[in-house]
């Protein structure tokens, strides 16, 4: 089967154990105490009438995922009590996840405990197994899940258990082809092996399979046939799931453990060619929507744990989590509405709008002023405050969140400093209302490096270096690169200390600026010299403080060469240089 176009390669990842570590928390309970023996859980029912029933009652899973560290679970689990949740899914199982269960069976909610299996989370986190040969690390798993079924199986806190984490989709990322349907039938069929051992050591809980779109069922429903019922993970596309599965002809109930907004892989790029991130109330719009078509498949789906009850503060926290750093978004209320829980006497967030970048959003000069203009209004008629961050996520990778000094202008109105490295980044606003809620919107904008008054007297000009990577990713990366008026190509180094790359201007020439334009590799210290015949050289400015990005340094000198000495790399690579310009 062909998975969606647009895989979730950048969306929050999931933990390998039952959750992440959490940031920020809330009000601290008192330790659970033990409990009685575990609920006997069973799908009921026939084709197209089925049931979940916990201990002989109906039971429809009113669910999230789960984000903070299970020894917090004592801090979270009454909140999420209260938004009217009475399940919680984990991505892992072990030794740690007993404060979970225990702290969820003590505030009557219960978990669907993950196992993970690699190459899970749609990216292929994990690594490459091969699932027709690798019987030791089968082996190990046949062994490893059934030991904490074992241990948890008469656990008040278990619903059931789900094997594996859209693997059916991340196995793309390691075959193509013949061999990757081969793969798949394996992957399934030892998921079914799992199963039969699971029941064989627990026969009063339900066993399931997590992917991450409705084509991973035909897989389950040829090779799996011991699952109880199937478990997919669908944002935007959660309401299709109904149509697949009449068109799919199946047998079985499914739940969605994972759904909520549209992510990265399904809204249209923005100007600056990257995923346009929904406003906050197209957001919280998204979570009720999806719980909507979920009940809307009645006796089939039969609930949802929606994504994401979690306090990780970062570009996909940010995206997705309903507290990010324990601050409750429209989503949180949104998701609280939709599975009945009492909102009458709730304080809700600032709501943002109208956020727009002036001037240019796809030409904001590095290191110059950035002014961002927004309207917050507080439905409860609090005081807002701002904070405004950014995030090089599709920069480097990098998938933090800084916290950026600013200037209120006055009137929605908010100066920054523009970050320094070229290259689309996204900036983020913040309104707080003081009661633990939060409003937030993002949008993108393309740094580029200042403009310099003056012609380029180094454009195009013949330039050599002490060495350059005649082939490494993207290289050769010769010393002409550096001059050649494109910020896509680059000189790069040998990585050790000092390197030098020098440009000829022809004759004598007076200059009185240079910018350079770094790589991710870039000069901590570095010098600036003239020549007038490449071998005695003059220094004309010392750099000890480089921190990469754009240089703009005005100077003045005078030289028929001009040389960038390198003698401190900032990284443990060479010296990198996308252009090294030269202003008369």
């Amino acid at each position: 089967m062909t998975p969606p176009p647009r895989t979730r390669a950048c969306r929050l990842a999931a933990p390998l154990v039952a959750g992440a570590l959490a940031f920020g928390a809330l009000t601290a309970l008192p330790a659970a105490q033990a409990h009685a023996a575990g609920s006997v859980v069973k799908v009921t029912g026939g084709q197209g009438a089925w049931q979940l029933t916990v201990d002989g009652q109906p039971y429809q899973i009113k669910g999230l995922t789960w984000g903070p560290s299970p020894a917090d679970a004592d801090r979270y689990l009454a909140d999420l009590r209260s938004m009217g949740v009475n399940t919680i899914r984990t991505w892992g199982t072990d030794a740690t996840s007993k404060p979970l269960f225990d702290s969820a069976a003590a505030h009557g909610v219960k978990v669907i405990a993950g196992f993970w299996l690699q190459p899970g989370g749609g990216p292929g986190s994990g690594g490459c197994v091969d699932y027709l040969t690798d019987t030791a690390y089968k082996n190990r798993m046949l062994d490893e899940f059934p030991t904490w079924v074992r241990t948890y199986k008469d656990h008040p806190g278990v619903l059931m258990w789900d094997v594996g984490n859209e693997s059916v989709l991340g196995l793309q990322n390691c075959y193509s082809g013949t061999e990757l349907e081969r793969q798949r039938d394996a992957y399934t069929a030892f998921v079914n092996d799992i199963a039969k051992k699971i029941h064989a050591v627990d026969p009063d809980h339900p066993v399931t399979s997590t992917d991450a779109w409705a084509g991973s069922w035909p897989y389950f429903k040829k090779n799996a046939p011991d699952l109880d019922l199937y478990a997919v993970n669908a944002y935007n596309a959660v309401c299709g799931l109904k149509s697949a599965w009449e068109q799919g002809g199946y047998s079985k109930p499914y739940i969605v453990t994972e759904t909520g907004p549209a992510g990265e892989w399904e809204v249209p790029d923005d100007a600056n060619g990257v995923p346009l991130e929904p406003a906050d109330r197209a957001k919280a719009d998204g979570y009720t929507r999806a719980w909507g078509c979920v009940t809307g498949h009645k006796g089939v789906a039969l609930g949802a744990t929606m994504f994401h009850y979690g306090t990780e503060y970062d570009f996909g926290g940010i995206w997705f989590n309903l507290l990010p750093a324990g601050e409750k978004r429209l989503s949180y209320y949104a998701v609280k509405r939709a599975y009945g829980g009492d909102t009458t006497h709730d304080n809700t967030p600032p709501g943002l709008t109208d956020l727009t970048v002036e001037g240019d959003a796809g030409a904001v000069p590095a290191g110059r002023d950035l002014t961002l203009s927004v309207r917050a209004t507080d439905p409860d008629g609090d005081p807002v405050t701002y904070e405004v961050l950014d995030s090089s996520a599709y920069l480097d990778q990098n998938r933090n969140l800084t916290s950026l000094p600013f200037t209120d202008l006055g009137g929605g109105r908010l100066k920054v400093t523009a970050p320094d490295r070229p290259g689309v980044w996204k900036v983020y606003v913040k309104a707080k209302d003081g009661h633990g809620n939060v409003g937030v919107e993002t949008r993108s904008v393309r740094v580029v490096p200042p403009p310099v008054n003056g012609t380029d007297l180094a454009l195009g000009r013949p330039a050599t270096a002490s060495s350059f990577q005649p082939g490494y990713g993207d290289c050769p990366c010769p010393a002409a690169n550096a001059v050649d008026g494109r910020a896509d190509t680059r000189w790069a180094s040998d990585w050790s200390d000092p390197q030098w790359i020098r440009v000829d201007l022809g004759t004598r020439t007076a200059f009185r600026h240079v910018q350079l334009l770094w790589e991710a590799s870039y000069a901590r210290a570095y010098t600036v010299q003239t020549s007038d015949d490449g071998q005695t050289w003059q220094t004309v400015r010392s750099v000890t403080d480089g921190n990469g990005g754009v240089d703009d340094l005005d100077v003045t000198g005078t030289g028929r060469y001009v040389r960038i000495n390198g003698t401190a790399r900032g990284t443990g690579w060479g010296y990198s240089l996308y252009e090294f310009g030269v202003y008369g």
